[in-house]
């Protein structure tokens, strides 16, 4: 089923401190920087690096995913799943987008690859 929900834009990077909390799915041209946190009910695109925290569907939605350029955050949460990265924070893939969504019941990064 396709993502209906409404989508908002943010034109700029998250700073320490800064809080983004949406119903629906959110697009942040920039980063999204430690100490700074995303919440949406829907599926967060962060075109820039992701340090901080994201949960996507925070409403229970299990179909949410989270795409970054580079993804090393401090946590992530999609529906009632929660992961952080290895130690080290280096990003799971060698180079481009990742994404994270849930595949069995668990948290699954991955390099993004277009749909076909």
């Amino acid at each position: 089923m396709p993502n209906l929900k409404p989508t908002i834009l943010i034109n700029r990077s998250l700073r320490s401190g800064q809080n983004i909390n949406y119903d629906g799915n959110v697009v942040i041209l920039g980063d999204v920087n430690a100490g700074a946190e995303v919440v949406a009910s829907g599926s967060v695109i962060v075109v820039g690096a992701l340090r901080g925290l994201v949960h996507a569907g925070a409403t229970g939605d299990e179909d949410a995913s989270i795409i970054a350029l580079s993804l090393t955050p401090v946590q992530i949460r999609i529906a009632a799943h929660i992961t952080r990265p290895p130690d080290g924070g280096h990003s799971l893939t060698e180079s481009g987008a990742e994404t994270a969504f849930i595949r069995d019941g668990k948290v699954v990064i991955e390099k993004y690859q277009t749909p076909k």
